[in-house]
């Protein structure tokens, strides 16, 4: 099940500790993050394996629309993850909070 941008933002707010994925390139990182683990969503199948830790927990996947991290979803469920949560609307909606 995916996760809203006010869902995300109130996790956030109240200081919650989770498996948070950014899978945008690096100059969008350095324009803005959230906090959360860079890996590029090219570079995500050569890098899997530094989040195999994170397999049968919740992980929250952004981008800055939805869709790159849609395919980074489907990309960790084919590898085996169990609860993986694209973050609709991605950095642009949760900007407009």
């Amino acid at each position: 099940m995916d996760i809203t941008v006010q869902e995300l933002k109130e996790r956030l707010d109240k200081g919650e500790t989770f498996n948070f994925l950014d899978v945008r390139e690096d100059y969008e990182y350095e324009e803005e993050n959230l906090g959360a683990k860079l890996i590029p969503l090219g570079e995500l199948p050569d890098r899997i394996e530094e989040l195999e830790a994170w397999k049968d927990q919740e992980v929250i996947v952004h981008c800055r629309s939805g869709a790159r991290s849609g395919r980074a979803k489907a990309f960790m469920e084919g590898q085996g993850f169990t609860n993986v949560r694209n973050v609709l609307g991605g950095i642009m909606a949760y900007g407009q909070l």
